[in-house]
């Protein structure tokens, strides 16, 4: 059935870049799944092509097209299980802080140079000890004469090996009542004297997205470093959660949709009893169940895409996609599993890693639990 979100434009986009990831992307997923981290040369490929930023601005390199372009990206990416590209986090959910709140010299400095891939984003916002809890978070960026001094800790921070500039979520008044007006955004390069990678941490699933302890020991980052104003940290963090969210319910019903389609291609080959499991009653209502709420996220998912480009304020609504879309991507992979019996547990299916790599979906970006708790509010209950 044609999603009518796209038009010819946007299918075209994505026909060429089916063609690039072939040829670009495809041959190196196994072996960034091995190492636990992609190549800078692919990102550089990836915005040499124009496939970064497509939603940024012109002047500074970007396509000016909307959204639906990065989507489109997501989903292919999301389809070839290639998410040691981490494109969505890096145009989709850094690049337009820079966008927005950037001033024109940090764009041209960065923004430019995130488009083409030669500059890699990370956010830091979680840290050891706090998670959804941004308010109370204890990194701190002190002014101290013309510099800010940052330090603190964070963890779990994609794209931390690889990037070349971070978006430190960081306390630059620490005595603000209520907390969340004292927080800042800092733009920290990497060579930044001060600031230092830990560990690229192991995972039980996407193995080649690059996860990071980061550390800031004493980190001097200049004044003109503050992203948007000082204690408004809090606020634009708020404001760029709703695209967040989307992203993550784009790429998770992309990812049902490939495991699904591989188990639909499995169970018309396996054979048991002599004869195709696919005949079995029992998997045809599985499977009959699983594509039909594939189709429903599906739906819902590209009405909230349509909503988004149009300008329209959806966190209620990108609140439920994320936690369903989630909550969907972790059963269905289950289920499908289950349908290729012990191969399923073999790593040389790739329906384990899809089980693995769905593990963490309804925990990051907010958990689950947290989009709960933002729409009970929204409906008055709280």
């Amino acid at each position: 059935m044609r999603r009518e979100i796209f038009s010819d434009e946007h299918d075209h986009f994505r026909a060429e870049f089916r063609r690039f990831a072939a040829a670009e992307i495809s041959p190196h997923v196994e072996e960034w799944n091995e190492r636990g981290i992609s190549d800078a040369a692919a990102w550089r490929k990836m915005g040499e092509a124009g496939f970064l930023g497509a939603n940024a601005p012109e002047e500074y390199g970007g396509a000016g097209a909307d959204f639906l372009f990065d989507a489109i990206v997501m989903e292919e990416l999301a389809y070839l299980r290639a998410h040691a590209l981490q494109a969505s986090l890096h145009s989709d959910i850094c690049m337009p802080y820079l966008t927005t709140y950037g001033s024109e010299e940090q764009k041209q400095k960065y923004l430019t140079k995130a488009i083409t891939g030669e500059c890699l984003l990370a956010i830091a916002m979680t840290e050891p000890s706090t998670g959804s809890d941004l308010a109370s978070v204890q990194t701190r960026a002190i002014l101290d004469g013309d510099e800010y001094v940052v330090n603190g800790a964070k963890t779990f921070i994609s794209n931390g090996q690889n990037c070349d500039l971070v978006i430190v979520v960081a306390k630059t008044d620490p005595d603000a009542d209520p907390p969340h007006r004292g927080i800042s955004l800092i733009l920290v390069e990497a060579d930044t004297p001060g600031f230092e990678r830990g560990r690229n941490l192991k995972k039980l699933g996407l193995k080649g997205q690059d996860t990071s302890e980061l550390f800031f020991n004493d980190c001097r980052v200049p004044r003109e470093n503050l992203l948007g104003q000082e204690g408004q940290g809090f606020k634009m963090l708020m404001e760029k959660l709703q695209q967040e969210r989307l992203c993550i319910g784009v790429s998770s019903i992309a990812s049902c949709r490939r495991a699904l389609d591989d188990t639909l291609d499995y169970v018309k080959e396996r054979k048991a009893f002599g004869q195709p499991i696919a005949t079995f009653q029992n998997t045809q209502f599985k499977l009959a169940e699983l594509a039909t709420e594939v189709e429903i996220g599906q739906a819902f998912v590209d009405k909230l895409l349509a909503a988004h480009v149009r300008g329209e304020e959806v966190v209620s609504e990108v609140s439920m996609a994320k936690w369903w879309t989630t909550d969907l991507q972790k059963r269905l992979t289950g289920d499908c599993l289950q349908l290729f019996g012990g191969y399923g547990f073999m790593d040389e299916y790739p329906i384990s890693r899809d089980y693995a790599d769905a593990a963490v979906q309804p925990i990051y970006a907010g958990t689950n639990e947290i989009m709960k708790v933002i729409i009970a509010r929204r409906l008055g209950l709280g």
